[in-house]
């Protein structure tokens, strides 16, 4: 294969308060056309930093203080001029970014911005571009293309404005192709659509790509070579299964054994059979003891109305329906694509929103209810969330210890009381006494979830509520978050609900599964029993999706966490 891409002895100098020296240092790499390198590393590895590089995007006080990025063997990308690098950034290199509302522009629809592409690179007409935008917008799966393209940003979900920005980076079927974490944030399947999508690219263009992830799931699925990021060092590069088979270096064998893993057989064997069962039954007992909240036939539909005339003209149904119990001391786990309804269930327990009919009960008093008396707010106090994005739902002017400990104060505790257990809870969740005292954004994204965790126990919660609370991190970050969560829960006696879209974390954490699909639960049993059996061919589509559990992927991560895990027991 032709080489496409050259980095040579890469070093990036950071300010000189950094916390390191050098954001990369003596970094070497070469892509060919028609390959698919995965770059993989935690958080500030200097993957990303790597992609800014090759864009020439480096942020204010970053700078290139040596080294050489030679395309097709020629020329050097970082000496290009500005006018004509962002001639190439599009046509020739396209970029998935990793975090699509800050990279897509507010202010502008979606096929506006997809648009723009056909528009500052090609010739193409008005009524071309719109059919062009309309095809790729279908490609990545987006429902109601016609209708997403006229919509902004904020009125799509995280998943689908991941896809919309995918789209853009595909358009125009670039040479080189950097995903930087396109498929963190999104559902099993849209992911594996996606892969599928990138694959195809490669295939049929020779399109060369460099795909940054930290999850081997998706590396067992898609990499042809692998190079492992540490601290802005490459500590190990190789074919794909060398690396997986015969890991040199101890932190890629600690990565690969942090991947998440799907019950055994046996360990499902003994299980409790499943029950699929149509969702406007009421609850199923699992547990033999009663539920410390029951849902029941909660439903939710969001009406579309024009600003000109106010008249409805789209309705949406997002509960239809729900019926589940969360039993004390357990984790329900509740798994579905993006508007699959489960945010919404969410934040009708959490009273963010008040459901069309059902109930939702909680040591009596139905939470489902528009209005309720100062007890029985008090008592829906009980019920706390830990958010999917830390950084976003913390307050970024205020210090963490002020954040931590203002629900409790306004609860009525003593600014003393408060503090003294905001003390206690970062210990309790790993962080030193001293992060009280610093903003969020002097934090990595595992601690700011440590502390959004911090902040909803100190509410001293019966029900924590955690909606995609690891889907942003690094899978390594992500174990030690669920095994937090673990002992938190037997140490507090926590009754928990698990939202996510990753069913290899749910079999982690969840004594009982809801699948939603439409708003609709279509399977809700024991957990281990609906890995074991599935009886619904949404469920079944869902555990087939997974990256690195399937066929000749699945066999390749499986063989590569045994040796791992023997290796690091040696």
């Amino acid at each position: 294969m032709t080489t496409l891409l050259d980095v040579e002895h890469l070093t990036l100098d950071l300010p000189p308060n950094a916390d390191r020296a050098h954001a990369l240092h003596d970094v070497s790499f070469s892509l060919a056309r028609g390959e698919i390198l995965c770059m993989v590393g935690e958080s500030g590895s200097g993957k990303s930093m790597t992609a800014s590089t090759l864009l020439g995007l480096l942020p204010p006080g970053v700078q290139v203080s040596a080294g050489r990025i030679a395309w097709e063997g020629a020329g050097n990308l970082l000496t290009l001029p500005d006018a004509e690098r962002r001639r190439w950034r599009g046509s020739r290199i396209g970029m998935i970014f990793q975090e699509p509302m800050t990279a897509l522009n507010p202010l502008r629809t979606i096929g506006d911005q997809i648009g723009e592409v056909y528009r500052t690179h090609t010739r193409l007409t008005g009524s071309a571009i719109r059919a062009r935008t309309l095809e790729w917008l279908d490609a990545v799966q987006i429902p109601s293309p016609n209708e997403t393209a006229k919509r902004y940003p904020h009125e799509l979900s995280g998943g689908q404005r991941q896809r919309a920005m995918i789209a853009m980076a595909l358009a125009l079927e670039p040479e080189l192709l950097i995903a930087d974490e396109p498929t963190t944030a999104l559902d099993v399947t849209t992911q594996a659509q996606i892969l599928t999508l990138i694959r195809d690219l490669q295939r049929r263009k020779g399109t060369g790509v460099l795909f940054i992830t930290h999850d081997f799931g998706v590396v067992a699925e898609i990499a042809d070579r692998v190079a492992v990021m540490r601290h802005g060092e490459i500590v190990e590069q190789g074919a794909a299964q060398t690396i997986l088979t015969r890991p040199s270096h101890e932190y890629t064998r600690a990565l690969i054994a942090a991947v998440p893993s799907l019950p055994s057989a046996a360990s499902a064997t003994s299980a409790t059979p499943n029950t699929s069962r149509a969702s406007a039954t009421l609850p199923v007992s699992i547990d033999a003891t009663p539920p410390v909240l029951r849902i029941e036939q909660v439903q939710k539909t969001y009406a579309k109305r024009s600003w000109i005339n106010k008249k409805t003209h789209a309705h949406t149904a997002a509960l239809r329906d729900v019926s589940l119990d969360v039993g004390s001391g357990k984790t329900l786990g509740i798994v579905g694509e993006s508007g699959s309804g489960k945010s919404t269930l969410a934040r009708a327990i959490l009273r963010l929103m008040t459901p069309d009919a059902g109930r939702i009960l909680y040591r009596g008093i139905d939470l489902a209810t528009g209005t309720l008396d100062a007890q029985a707010r008090r008592d829906a106090l009980d019920i706390q969330m830990v958010f999917q994005d830390p950084f976003s739902s913390l307050n970024p002017r205020r210090r963490v210890g002020d954040i931590v400990t203002q629900g409790p104060i306004a609860r009525g505790e003593s600014p003393r009381e408060a503090h003294a257990h905001a003390l206690e809870l970062f210990e309790l969740v790993g962080l030193s006494a001293d992060a009280l005292d610093r903003f969020p954004h002097e934090f990595s994204g595992g601690q700011r979830q440590r502390i959004g965790l911090a902040r909803a126990l100190a509410m001293r919660p019966k029900i924590l509520v955690a909606d995609e609370p690891v889907s942003a991190l690094d899978v390594s970050v992500q174990a030690q978050v669920l095994r937090l969560l673990s002992r938190l829960k037997a140490e507090l006696g926590l009754s928990m609900i698990f939202i996510t879209h990753d069913l290899r974390i749910a079999a982690q954490l969840c004594d009982t599964l809801a699948v939603m699909k439409s708003g609709s639960v279509v399977e809700y049993g024991d957990t281990a029993a609906i890995f074991r059996s599935p009886s619904h061919p949404y469920t079944r589509a869902l555990l087939d999706a997974i990256p690195g559990i399937s066929g000749r992927s699945r066999d390749r991560l499986n063989d590569a966490q045994a040796d791992a895990q023997a290796l690091s027991a040696a």
